[in-house]
């Protein structure tokens, strides 16, 4: 495989891509979209300022002995204007990956040029690779240009993101990418198979419903058929064992006193009980968690949304991580790269899912019968 003519071939993939109608009209309705919902983020980011505003100052006029004295708001970040830009990536964004993959091979194999392009001094991992490289660079402009009008939004409404923030705000557009690229391998893949491209869209997006919105849902049944139902709480109080004719009062400690024979029955102790229920419950929630996140590491939007989560808002994904483990809500606002350490599991399965797809497809072409 030369690189000259790898890269060739990418560049002219990228230019049909981008002056493609089918690409332009997708990708100006995924920035105006996007447009729309930075600035319902911006509003939403500005409200939060002003209460924080608010409270800083009723802060400052407490009295010196007040047990809230030394108690600070915490600033809003910049990042939470972001979030409404996730719903929008997973729509529009994956139409868009979908729209550029389907009809990369399949198109070549309808027209018969793909038997021609063979023709000249070409290999088909050149081919293959080519191809991929310039939907992947068509994706990471659309990327970039989201990215471009976001910042400039930001500094139309007079806010400066920090350094910190950022190196956020790209690794939010890599992560965005990243997910762009899991349905844009599917569609490669598809195209590669199917013989027609109309075939090819149709298993695409197949796939793209189960994978998006079927996948969470078959986890949730298999949840409740494999786990079952939960541990039923204990009642309160306990119910005396009775020995003899009649109980005329109660000791403490889960101790009973029969007044007929003055024997003394112990009949467990009311913290045990809920003891056990809790460990119950517990292992309960393990197995339930289990499997919703086997489901979730397949599904590259449930990755995507938890991954982006923790750049967005890493208060959220530290006090639902902190409050499943430790049962109290952290007391710090974590890092970014602490944020991106509890969610590495997804972002290696956001690896790994196109990863898989792009290796099929290319084992694919390599064996396919092009006569």
């Amino acid at each position: 495989m030369a690189l000259d003519r790898l890269l060739n071939i990418a560049r002219k993939e990228f230019s049909d891509h981008i002056t493609s109608r089918r690409f332009v009209i997708i990708l100006v309705l995924f920035l105006v979209i996007s447009a729309i919902g930075m600035h319902t983020g911006i509003g939403y980011y500005n409200d939060m300022l002003e209460s924080y505003n608010q409270q800083l100052q009723y802060m400052q006029e407490l009295e010196v002995d007040s047990p809230y004295v030394n108690w600070m708001p915490e600033k809003p970040s910049i990042m939470l204007i972001f979030n409404s830009m996730m719903s929008y990536m997973t729509t529009l964004g994956g139409i868009l990956a979908i729209a550029i993959g389907f009809d990369l091979v399949s198109k070549e194999k309808e027209t018969r040029s793909l038997k021609t392009l063979l023709s000249h001094p070409l290999y088909r991992d050149e081919i293959i690779n080519g191809k991929a490289l310039g939907g992947v660079g068509a994706l990471g402009f659309a990327m970039v240009l989201a990215l471009a009008i976001s910042l400039a939004m930001l500094l139309l409404f007079s806010i400066v993101p920090t350094l910190e923030e950022f190196a956020a705000i790209l690794i939010f557009g890599a992560v965005s990418l990243g997910f762009l690229l899991a349905y844009f391998s599917i569609a490669l893949m598809m195209s590669t198979v199917a013989r027609e491209s109309g075939n090819a869209l149709i298993y695409t997006l197949v796939i793209f419903f189960a994978v998006s919105s079927l996948l969470p849902l078959l986890g949730t049944v298999a949840a409740d058929v494999l786990v079952g139902d939960p541990p039923e709480p204990p009642e309160v109080g306990l119910i005396p064992t009775i020995v003899g004719r009649s109980v005329s009062a109660t000791a403490g400690g889960g101790y009973f006193v029969s007044s007929a024979s003055q024997s003394v029955v112990q009949v467990g102790s009311e913290d045990q009980v809920w003891r056990e229920y809790e460990e119950e419950l517990r292992n309960y929630i393990d197995k339930r968690m289990l499997i919703s996140d086997l489901t979730t590491l397949i599904s590259p939007q449930m990755n995507y949304y938890t991954i982006a989560m923790a750049v967005t808002n890493p208060q959220i994904t530290a006090t639902i991580d902190a409050l499943y483990n430790s049962g109290m809500a952290p007391e710090e606002t974590p890092g970014l790269a602490e944020a991106l350490g509890r969610v590495w599991m997804n972002i290696a399965a956001l690896i790994v899912f196109p990863s898989v797809f792009f290796a099929v497809t290319y084992v694919k072409f390599m064996r396919m019968d092009i006569r």
